[in-house]
């Protein structure tokens, strides 16, 4: 990108909305003052005009106005004023756009650099030119402003200057009134709601959009699925001392030694040191004596009275782990991101380690939707057997999720929104049901007035596309997955996994890959999911045909295989093992 410089203009009276902070209006999950901001990331320089905003990120300056609320103009010479690099071009930018993007932003760069003009500005649907949306000359700007005598409440078009050039561009309308608010987040619900991601896309966006836990220092043995936030050192080292790496004899010098009577067990009394030419019996993981210069190994000797020899012709191996040969104190043990599992708390004990600062476990709760769902008891007429409830704690456990509790959410006029709200003690909310498009689906118009930010509108996937993910201002995760019950462990299968590293702050998890045999007869135009089992000879294959009302499909079998579209014979597919 050309070096550039940007003014954002997040101030004004906002007097048709009666007097709101109209740049913190948000809009499909984030404010219009953000998108401003997204869409000039790459600036060297983004000076904010308006009042002071605490949570605002330190990398963009921020100024105000004088007198506060003196119009565009003015606060356009009070950004000027504040730019401390010198970049030829200035991006300004008014924050009541809910959908500028970088690409708006590189467009009208490219265009002024192609040009002769002093400004480039964008026009939106109307016809009408948008000042606030434009790329200046640097030079230009600052004749224009230099030229009036005050900038208080002074027009757009008193600084335009003559030779500008004007660009149609998509998606520029600004929000002056509630009206256009309400209009532009039902249009930016619709497009979100018909935009259809893989579930590599899905997952790329979960890893990247979710925001990770809060760190808190914690038992590793308490804390089994959550992260490592900071790295974990060797509080000691490994081994302790030198000790022995076999069952046999500790000697000194060359042989043959003269062996004592006193044992050294793992554990045990450390065996007085040995002088020049004694031995000492040793168990393997046993405190060496001073003096040992190496242990021979029970196979490797021979002993006559009180004699011991090496056997001929045995292989001389010193089999003494010197202290600190494996980890010293201050080595690595495991980076920030690395699980917390049986292997990292046995490496970190061994070291001294029982503590660490982590991210999660993510703990959930489990939603189970509509009226005709039932539980317990006796199945009244319209009902039907809850068969998902009920085993989803132990899948989601082995995704590494703590589940809290798990509820049913009758169909009732403010349920959803209800569920939204209440959301203290648990990072992830995993709702089955209530994801499509039927009169009882309420789950996305509920998402939307909650003002979530939706990362997973909907899947390019056969069973399971009607999947919605979504994070509520609160912080918690909204997991909304089919009624469908195999298409509902697909897909939590599938995706589960990618959120909890987004969550704890891990690294997203490896793929298994290999050949399906059997792909052509299963592949359709976007990805499928189906069972699978082993094939004798490596790779898998997988069920032609699966019935998704239940789960008697995935009977006998080993794991899930994601057949892309357009698959042949032998095609490399991602497969999901079952958990046991």
């Amino acid at each position: 990108m050309t070096a550039v410089d940007a003014i954002v203009l997040a101030g004004g009276r906002a007097s048709r909305m009666g007097g709101v902070d109209k740049p913190a209006i948000v809009i499909g999950g984030r404010s219009m003052l953000d998108a401003a901001l997204d869409s000039v990331r790459d600036c060297a320089e983004v000076v904010v005009v308006g009042p002071h905003r605490p949570a605002l990120d330190s990398r963009f300056r921020q100024v105000r106005e004088v007198p506060p609320g003196s119009g565009p103009v003015a606060a356009i010479g009070t950004g000027l004023s504040a730019l401390d690099t010198a970049s030829s071009w200035i991006v300004v930018l008014a924050a009541d756009m809910p959908f500028l993007t970088e690409a708006t932003v590189h467009e009208l760069l490219r265009r002024a650099t192609e040009s002769t003009a002093d400004a480039v500005f964008a026009i939106d649907a109307s016809g009408r030119p948008q000042y606030l949306v434009g790329v200046w000359r640097r030079s230009a700007l600052m004749a224009a402003v230099a030229g009036l005598g005050s900038l208080v409440n002074q027009p757009m078009k008193a600084i335009v200057p003559a030779e500008t050039v004007l660009v149609e561009l998509p998606d520029i309308a600004d929000c002056d009134t509630e009206e256009e608010v309400r209009r532009a987040r039902e249009s930016l619900a619709t497009d979100r709601a018909s935009a259809r991601l893989d579930l590599t896309e899905a997952r790329e966006r979960l890893g990247s959009g979710l925001t990770p836990l809060v760190a808190y220092e914690a038992a590793l043995s308490e804390v089994p699925g959550a992260a490592l936030a900071a790295a974990i050192t060797a509080a000691g080292p490994l081994p302790r001392f030198d000790v022995s790496a076999m069952d046999g004899y500790a000697v000194s010098g060359d042989g043959p030694w003269q062996l004592r009577r006193d044992v050294g067990f793992a554990g045990g009394a450390r065996p007085e040191g040995l002088r020049s030419g004694e031995a000492v019996r040793i168990a393997t993981g046993a405190h060496v004596p001073d003096g040992t210069t190496s242990v021979v190994r029970d196979e490797f000797a021979t002993i006559t009275g009180d004699e011991l020899a090496r056997l001929p012709d045995t292989p001389f191996r010193g089999d003494v782990r010197k202290s600190g040969e494996d980890r010293k104190i201050g080595d690595l043990v495991a980076p920030a991101g690395t699980r917390v599992t049986a292997a990292l708390r046995s490496a970190a004990a061994s070291v001294e380690v029982t503590t660490g600062t982590v991210r999660g476990p993510v703990r959930a709760r489990i939603v189970m939707t509509g009226d005709e769902i039932r539980s317990t008891g006796p199945l009244q007429t319209g009902q039907t057997r809850d068969s998902i409830g009920p085993v989803l704690p132990d899948l989601l456990a082995g995704c590494g999720v703590r589940v809290v509790d798990r509820v049913h959410l009758r169909d009732t006029a403010h349920g959803f929104d209800d569920m939204l709200t209440e959301t203290t003690d648990f990072d992830l909310l995993v709702v089955v049901g209530a994801t499509g498009g039927g009169a009882a689906d309420q789950l996305r118009t509920a998402i939307a007035r909650a003002e979530a930010r939706v990362l997973v509108p909907r899947l390019a996937l056969r069973p399971g596309g009607s999947t919605v993910v979504a994070e509520l201002p609160t912080g918690p995760t909204v997991l909304g997955l089919p009624g469908n019950p195999f298409a509902a462990i697909a897909v939590l299968l599938s995706l589960t996994p990618a959120i909890v590293a987004a969550r704890t702050g891990a690294p997203l998890p490896r793929k298994i890959l290999g050949p399906l045999h059997n792909a052509a007869e299963i592949t359709a135009p976007v990805q499928r999911i189906t069972p699978a089992r082993y094939a004798p000879d490596g790779g898998w294959l997988g069920d032609p045909v699966v019935r998704t009302a239940h789960l008697a499909g995935l009977i006998d079998r080993d794991g899930l295989v994601i057949v892309p579209p357009n698959a042949t014979d032998g095609s490399t597919v991602e497969f999901i093992p079952l958990p046991s």
